[in-house]
Protein backbone atom coordinates (compact mmCIF):
# COMPACT_ATOMS: atom_id res chain seq x y z
CA UNK A 1 0.00 0.00 0.00
CA UNK A 2 1.56 3.39 -0.95
CA UNK A 3 1.88 5.59 2.16
CA UNK A 4 0.58 9.21 0.73
CA UNK A 5 -0.98 10.20 -2.35
CA UNK A 6 -1.81 13.54 -3.09
CA UNK A 7 -5.53 14.34 -3.92
CA UNK A 8 -8.26 17.16 -4.71
CA UNK A 9 -11.64 17.08 -3.96
CA UNK A 10 -13.76 18.86 -6.33
CA UNK A 11 -16.76 21.27 -5.83
CA UNK A 12 -18.65 23.75 -7.27
CA UNK A 13 -17.27 27.07 -7.75
CA UNK A 14 -18.27 29.20 -3.90
CA UNK A 15 -17.63 25.88 -2.03
CA UNK A 16 -13.83 25.43 -2.10
CA UNK A 17 -13.40 27.19 0.76
CA UNK A 18 -16.04 24.46 2.74
CA UNK A 19 -14.83 21.08 1.36
CA UNK A 20 -10.79 22.75 2.51
CA UNK A 21 -12.56 23.30 5.98
CA UNK A 22 -14.22 19.88 6.17
CA UNK A 23 -11.09 18.16 5.42
CA UNK A 24 -9.04 20.01 8.18
CA UNK A 25 -12.07 19.13 10.43
CA UNK A 26 -11.31 15.10 9.34
CA UNK A 27 -7.22 16.02 10.55
CA UNK A 28 -6.35 16.37 6.91
CA UNK A 29 -4.14 19.29 6.02
CA UNK A 30 -5.66 21.02 2.52
CA UNK A 31 -5.30 24.35 0.72
CA UNK A 32 -8.51 25.43 -1.34
CA UNK A 33 -7.90 26.20 -4.61
CA UNK A 34 -10.28 27.12 -7.98
CA UNK A 35 -12.38 24.42 -8.25
CA UNK A 36 -11.74 22.41 -4.82
CA UNK A 37 -9.11 21.73 -2.10
CA UNK A 38 -6.06 20.16 -2.27
CA UNK A 39 -4.42 17.16 -0.09
CA UNK A 40 -2.00 15.20 0.76
CA UNK A 41 -2.90 11.77 2.59
CA UNK A 42 -2.88 8.07 2.92
CA UNK A 43 -5.29 6.25 1.17
CA UNK A 44 -7.07 5.18 4.14
CA UNK A 45 -7.63 9.22 4.34
CA UNK A 46 -8.81 9.54 0.91
CA UNK A 47 -11.55 7.10 2.08
CA UNK A 48 -12.57 9.15 4.97
CA UNK A 49 -12.81 11.94 2.48
CA UNK A 50 -15.35 10.06 0.06
CA UNK A 51 -17.30 8.87 3.10
CA UNK A 52 -17.37 12.45 4.54
CA UNK A 53 -17.00 15.61 2.47
CA UNK A 54 -20.38 16.70 2.65
CA UNK A 55 -19.93 19.58 0.06
CA UNK A 56 -17.32 18.20 -2.17
CA UNK A 57 -18.15 16.83 -5.99
CA UNK A 58 -15.67 14.02 -6.11
CA UNK A 59 -12.17 12.87 -4.55
CA UNK A 60 -9.29 12.30 -7.47
CA UNK A 61 -5.82 11.21 -6.53
CA UNK A 62 -3.76 13.30 -8.89
CA UNK A 63 -1.05 11.14 -10.70
CA UNK A 64 0.68 14.00 -12.64
CA UNK A 65 1.07 17.41 -13.95
CA UNK A 66 2.61 19.89 -16.56
CA UNK A 67 2.32 21.39 -19.65
CA UNK A 68 0.98 20.77 -22.83
CA UNK A 69 0.38 22.91 -25.40
CA UNK A 70 0.75 19.98 -28.11
CA UNK A 71 0.07 16.18 -28.73
CA UNK A 72 3.67 15.13 -28.36
CA UNK A 73 4.17 17.29 -25.48
CA UNK A 74 0.84 15.72 -23.49
CA UNK A 75 2.05 11.67 -24.70
CA UNK A 76 5.64 12.40 -23.19
CA UNK A 77 3.86 13.93 -20.35
CA UNK A 78 1.49 11.07 -19.56
CA UNK A 79 4.35 8.54 -20.48
CA UNK A 80 6.51 9.84 -18.05
CA UNK A 81 4.16 8.93 -14.82
CA UNK A 82 5.15 6.07 -12.95
CA UNK A 83 1.55 4.51 -13.90
CA UNK A 84 2.72 0.97 -12.82
CA UNK A 85 2.81 2.47 -9.41
CA UNK A 86 -0.86 3.04 -9.72
CA UNK A 87 -2.72 0.42 -12.27
CA UNK A 88 -2.19 -2.97 -11.41
CA UNK A 89 -1.04 -5.04 -14.50
CA UNK A 90 -4.70 -6.12 -15.68
CA UNK A 91 -6.64 -2.96 -14.62
CA UNK A 92 -9.56 -1.54 -16.65
CA UNK A 93 -8.51 2.31 -17.10
CA UNK A 94 -10.73 4.11 -19.43
CA UNK A 95 -9.70 7.73 -19.83
CA UNK A 96 -12.15 10.82 -19.82
CA UNK A 97 -11.16 14.46 -20.77
CA UNK A 98 -11.81 18.15 -20.97
CA UNK A 99 -10.14 20.86 -22.17
CA UNK A 100 -10.59 25.03 -21.76
CA UNK A 101 -8.84 27.70 -23.02
CA UNK A 102 -5.50 25.76 -24.05
CA UNK A 103 -4.19 24.65 -27.68
CA UNK A 104 -5.41 21.30 -27.66
CA UNK A 105 -9.18 21.54 -27.19
CA UNK A 106 -9.94 18.26 -29.24
CA UNK A 107 -11.57 16.20 -26.24
CA UNK A 108 -11.14 12.61 -28.34
CA UNK A 109 -7.62 13.22 -29.36
CA UNK A 110 -6.49 14.17 -25.95
CA UNK A 111 -8.30 10.80 -24.75
CA UNK A 112 -7.03 8.94 -27.37
CA UNK A 113 -3.31 9.91 -26.85
CA UNK A 114 -3.57 9.61 -23.04
CA UNK A 115 -4.39 6.02 -23.37
CA UNK A 116 -2.21 4.88 -25.85
CA UNK A 117 0.87 6.67 -23.18
CA UNK A 118 -0.15 4.94 -20.31
CA UNK A 119 -0.62 1.45 -22.52
CA UNK A 120 3.27 1.79 -23.74
CA UNK A 121 4.28 3.05 -20.67
CA UNK A 122 2.51 -0.20 -19.15
CA UNK A 123 3.96 -2.13 -21.49
CA UNK A 124 7.16 -1.21 -21.38
CA UNK A 125 7.46 -1.55 -17.06
CA UNK A 126 5.45 -4.46 -16.81
CA UNK A 127 7.26 -6.41 -20.09
CA UNK A 128 4.14 -7.30 -21.74
CA UNK A 129 3.09 -6.38 -25.02
CA UNK A 130 -0.72 -6.50 -24.32
CA UNK A 131 -2.79 -4.73 -21.42
CA UNK A 132 -5.48 -7.41 -20.76
CA UNK A 133 -7.84 -4.31 -18.90
CA UNK A 134 -9.87 -7.35 -17.09
CA UNK A 135 -8.92 -6.18 -13.59
CA UNK A 136 -10.30 -3.13 -11.30
CA UNK A 137 -11.45 -0.34 -12.84
CA UNK A 138 -9.40 2.94 -13.07
CA UNK A 139 -11.48 5.83 -14.75
CA UNK A 140 -8.55 8.04 -15.64
CA UNK A 141 -9.52 11.98 -16.25
CA UNK A 142 -6.54 13.90 -18.79
CA UNK A 143 -8.35 18.18 -17.61
CA UNK A 144 -6.61 20.77 -19.99
CA UNK A 145 -6.86 23.98 -18.85
CA UNK A 146 -4.47 27.09 -20.18
CA UNK A 147 -2.10 24.48 -21.73
CA UNK A 148 -1.80 22.86 -18.30
CA UNK A 149 -2.68 18.97 -17.90
CA UNK A 150 -3.84 17.36 -14.77
CA UNK A 151 -4.23 13.58 -15.23
CA UNK A 152 -6.14 12.00 -12.19
CA UNK A 153 -7.99 9.00 -10.90
CA UNK A 154 -11.39 9.01 -9.79
CA UNK A 155 -11.62 7.72 -6.29
CA UNK A 156 -15.75 8.16 -5.79
CA UNK A 157 -17.24 7.01 -8.21
CA UNK A 158 -20.43 8.17 -8.80
CA UNK A 159 -20.40 12.10 -7.86
CA UNK A 160 -20.42 12.18 -3.83
CA UNK A 161 -23.72 14.26 -4.12
CA UNK A 162 -24.72 11.11 -5.10
CA UNK A 163 -26.17 9.50 -1.41
CA UNK A 164 -28.52 7.17 -2.46
CA UNK A 165 -31.51 8.24 -1.08
CA UNK A 166 -33.09 10.86 -4.12
CA UNK A 167 -34.51 8.29 -6.94
CA UNK A 168 -36.22 11.02 -8.76
CA UNK A 169 -35.75 14.86 -9.04
CA UNK A 170 -38.94 17.05 -8.61
CA UNK A 171 -39.11 20.54 -10.23
CA UNK A 172 -36.10 23.06 -9.26
CA UNK A 173 -34.30 20.44 -7.67
CA UNK A 174 -31.56 21.20 -5.46
CA UNK A 175 -27.76 19.54 -5.50
CA UNK A 176 -27.45 17.61 -2.29
CA UNK A 177 -23.77 19.00 -2.01
CA UNK A 178 -25.32 22.71 -2.26
CA UNK A 179 -27.95 21.83 0.01
CA UNK A 180 -25.34 20.41 2.96
CA UNK A 181 -23.76 23.81 1.99
CA UNK A 182 -26.65 25.73 3.19
CA UNK A 183 -27.03 24.26 6.47
CA UNK A 184 -23.43 24.60 7.19
CA UNK A 185 -23.71 28.28 6.18
CA UNK A 186 -27.21 28.89 8.41
CA UNK A 187 -26.62 28.86 12.08
CA UNK A 188 -27.98 26.37 14.41
CA UNK A 189 -31.07 27.00 15.52
CA UNK A 190 -33.59 24.37 17.68
CA UNK A 191 -36.63 24.84 14.88
CA UNK A 192 -35.29 23.98 11.52
CA UNK A 193 -38.17 24.38 8.37
CA UNK A 194 -38.26 24.54 4.82
CA UNK A 195 -41.51 26.31 3.41
CA UNK A 196 -40.72 25.19 0.08
CA UNK A 197 -39.58 21.76 0.74
CA UNK A 198 -40.16 20.17 -2.60
CA UNK A 199 -38.33 17.19 -3.16
CA UNK A 200 -37.00 17.25 0.72
CA UNK A 201 -33.48 17.78 -0.17
CA UNK A 202 -32.59 20.79 1.92
CA UNK A 203 -34.70 18.91 4.71
CA UNK A 204 -32.60 15.68 5.19
CA UNK A 205 -29.26 16.99 4.16
CA UNK A 206 -30.00 19.57 7.37
CA UNK A 207 -30.81 16.67 9.17
CA UNK A 208 -27.78 14.24 8.50
CA UNK A 209 -25.46 17.37 9.71
CA UNK A 210 -27.18 17.50 12.83
CA UNK A 211 -27.25 13.84 13.24
CA UNK A 212 -23.50 13.47 12.96
CA UNK A 213 -24.28 10.67 9.77
CA UNK A 214 -21.66 10.41 6.75
CA UNK A 215 -22.97 11.50 3.99
CA UNK A 216 -21.52 8.43 1.79
CA UNK A 217 -22.92 5.59 4.67
CA UNK A 218 -25.28 4.18 1.93
CA UNK A 219 -22.87 3.99 -1.17
CA UNK A 220 -20.16 2.45 -2.26
CA UNK A 221 -16.89 4.02 -3.64
CA UNK A 222 -14.55 3.91 -7.02
CA UNK A 223 -11.76 3.26 -4.22
CA UNK A 224 -12.97 0.17 -2.58
CA UNK A 225 -12.13 -1.83 -5.35
CA UNK A 226 -8.70 -0.66 -5.57
CA UNK A 227 -5.91 -3.04 -4.35
CA UNK A 228 -3.90 -0.24 -3.03
CA UNK A 229 -6.72 0.43 -0.51
CA UNK A 230 -6.55 -1.30 2.68
CA UNK A 231 -9.98 -3.32 2.74
CA UNK A 232 -9.85 -4.14 6.89
CA UNK A 233 -9.52 -0.61 7.70
CA UNK A 234 -11.99 0.84 5.57
CA UNK A 235 -15.02 -1.42 6.65
CA UNK A 236 -13.88 -0.48 9.73
CA UNK A 237 -14.13 3.39 9.51
CA UNK A 238 -17.45 2.49 7.92
CA UNK A 239 -18.57 0.64 10.80
CA UNK A 240 -17.06 3.94 13.11
CA UNK A 241 -19.33 6.13 11.24
CA UNK A 242 -22.61 3.98 11.59
CA UNK A 243 -22.03 4.02 15.53
CA UNK A 244 -21.35 7.99 14.67
CA UNK A 245 -25.05 8.63 13.52
CA UNK A 246 -27.52 9.36 16.19
CA UNK A 247 -31.12 10.15 15.02
CA UNK A 248 -31.26 11.67 18.19
CA UNK A 249 -29.56 14.65 17.25
CA UNK A 250 -31.76 15.56 14.95
CA UNK A 251 -34.23 17.64 16.85
CA UNK A 252 -36.78 19.96 14.80
CA UNK A 253 -36.45 19.32 11.28
CA UNK A 254 -39.83 20.27 9.74
CA UNK A 255 -41.13 21.75 6.07
CA UNK A 256 -44.12 21.94 3.85
CA UNK A 257 -44.73 22.38 0.23
CA UNK A 258 -48.13 23.13 -2.04
CA UNK A 259 -48.29 20.83 -4.19
CA UNK A 260 -49.40 16.97 -2.60
CA UNK A 261 -47.37 15.57 -5.80
CA UNK A 262 -43.70 17.00 -4.26
CA UNK A 263 -44.82 15.89 -1.05
CA UNK A 264 -45.23 12.44 -1.68
CA UNK A 265 -41.90 12.14 -3.56
CA UNK A 266 -40.13 14.23 -0.44
CA UNK A 267 -41.77 11.79 1.90
CA UNK A 268 -40.24 8.50 -0.22
CA UNK A 269 -36.88 10.27 -0.14
CA UNK A 270 -37.13 10.98 3.74
CA UNK A 271 -37.53 6.51 3.87
CA UNK A 272 -34.93 6.28 1.05
CA UNK A 273 -32.97 8.17 3.53
CA UNK A 274 -33.25 6.28 6.65
CA UNK A 275 -34.91 8.96 8.60
CA UNK A 276 -38.11 8.25 8.64
CA UNK A 277 -40.25 9.63 11.44
CA UNK A 278 -37.49 11.92 11.93
CA UNK A 279 -38.80 14.71 9.78
CA UNK A 280 -42.41 15.70 9.21
CA UNK A 281 -43.27 17.27 6.16
CA UNK A 282 -46.99 18.97 5.45
CA UNK A 283 -49.12 20.15 2.55
CA UNK A 284 -49.47 24.03 3.38
CA UNK A 285 -49.41 27.50 1.67
CA UNK A 286 -46.52 29.39 2.63
CA UNK A 287 -48.87 32.53 2.77
CA UNK A 288 -51.05 30.27 5.52
CA UNK A 289 -47.75 29.19 7.64
CA UNK A 290 -47.18 30.74 11.47
CA UNK A 291 -44.99 28.13 13.32
CA UNK A 292 -45.69 28.33 17.22
CA UNK A 293 -41.84 28.32 17.92
CA UNK A 294 -39.61 31.05 19.23
CA UNK A 295 -36.26 31.96 16.78
CA UNK A 296 -37.34 29.44 13.76
CA UNK A 297 -34.79 28.90 11.37
CA UNK A 298 -36.27 29.08 7.65
CA UNK A 299 -33.94 28.13 4.88
CA UNK A 300 -36.25 27.74 0.78
CA UNK A 301 -34.82 27.11 -2.52
CA UNK A 302 -37.79 29.06 -3.89
CA UNK A 303 -39.10 28.66 -7.78
CA UNK A 304 -36.48 30.92 -9.60
CA UNK A 305 -39.04 32.67 -12.37
CA UNK A 306 -36.49 31.07 -14.98
CA UNK A 307 -39.67 31.58 -17.80
CA UNK A 308 -40.73 35.28 -18.64
CA UNK A 309 -44.38 34.02 -17.98
CA UNK A 310 -43.27 33.06 -14.43
CA UNK A 311 -41.74 36.28 -13.37
CA UNK A 312 -44.88 37.69 -12.35
CA UNK A 313 -45.94 34.93 -10.20
CA UNK A 314 -42.58 34.48 -8.66
CA UNK A 315 -42.21 38.53 -7.30
CA UNK A 316 -45.85 37.30 -5.61
CA UNK A 317 -44.08 34.66 -4.05
CA UNK A 318 -40.90 36.51 -2.64
CA UNK A 319 -43.12 38.82 -1.22
CA UNK A 320 -45.36 36.33 0.08
CA UNK A 321 -41.97 34.72 1.54
CA UNK A 322 -41.18 38.57 3.04
CA UNK A 323 -44.77 38.45 4.86
CA UNK A 324 -43.91 34.92 6.35
CA UNK A 325 -40.36 36.36 7.83
CA UNK A 326 -42.41 39.17 9.28
CA UNK A 327 -44.57 36.75 11.05
CA UNK A 328 -42.20 35.35 12.92
CA UNK A 329 -39.97 38.35 14.80
CA UNK A 330 -36.64 37.19 15.77
CA UNK A 331 -36.54 34.51 13.25
CA UNK A 332 -33.82 33.65 10.97
CA UNK A 333 -34.28 32.85 7.34
CA UNK A 334 -31.77 31.48 4.05
CA UNK A 335 -32.93 32.23 0.64
CA UNK A 336 -31.23 30.32 -2.57
CA UNK A 337 -32.01 32.07 -5.48
CA UNK A 338 -31.40 32.75 -9.45
CA UNK A 339 -34.37 34.95 -9.39
CA UNK A 340 -32.47 38.29 -10.11
CA UNK A 341 -35.24 40.80 -8.33
CA UNK A 342 -35.35 38.49 -4.84
CA UNK A 343 -34.09 41.24 -2.78
CA UNK A 344 -36.16 43.75 -4.28
CA UNK A 345 -39.77 41.60 -4.20
CA UNK A 346 -37.95 40.64 -0.44
CA UNK A 347 -37.91 44.13 0.11
CA UNK A 348 -35.02 44.23 2.60
CA UNK A 349 -31.25 44.21 1.97
CA UNK A 350 -29.70 40.80 2.96
CA UNK A 351 -27.35 40.89 6.21
CA UNK A 352 -25.17 38.37 4.24
CA UNK A 353 -24.78 37.55 0.16
CA UNK A 354 -22.76 34.68 -1.15
CA UNK A 355 -22.67 33.66 -4.60
CA UNK A 356 -23.09 29.88 -5.19
CA UNK A 357 -23.91 27.74 -7.93
CA UNK A 358 -26.87 24.81 -8.29
CA UNK A 359 -25.28 23.26 -10.92
CA UNK A 360 -24.72 25.70 -14.06
CA UNK A 361 -27.16 28.36 -12.38
CA UNK A 362 -25.39 30.94 -10.87
CA UNK A 363 -27.42 31.90 -6.90
CA UNK A 364 -27.13 34.51 -4.23
CA UNK A 365 -27.79 33.53 -0.86
CA UNK A 366 -29.25 35.57 0.86
CA UNK A 367 -29.64 35.59 4.42
CA UNK A 368 -31.55 37.22 6.38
Amino acid sequence: MMDKIECIATAAFGLEGLVKKELQRLGIEARGEIGGARFTATPLDAFRANLWLRTADRVLWIAGEGEAATFEELFQLVRGIPWEDILPRNAAFPVSGKCARSQLMSVRDCQAITKKAIAERLKSRCHTAWIEESGPKYQIDVSIHNDLARLTVDLSGDALNKRGYRTWNGEAPIRETLAAALAMLAPRQEVFYDPCCGSGTLLIEAAYLRANRAPGLARRFACESMPQFPQKEMALLRQEAEAAFDPGLIGSVSGSDIDPEALKLCKRHIRQSGLGGRITVTQKDLRDLTLDAPRPLFLLNPPYGERLSDRKRCEKLYQDIRRLYDRHPGCRMGVITAFAGAERCLGMKAKQKRRLYNGRLECDYLFY
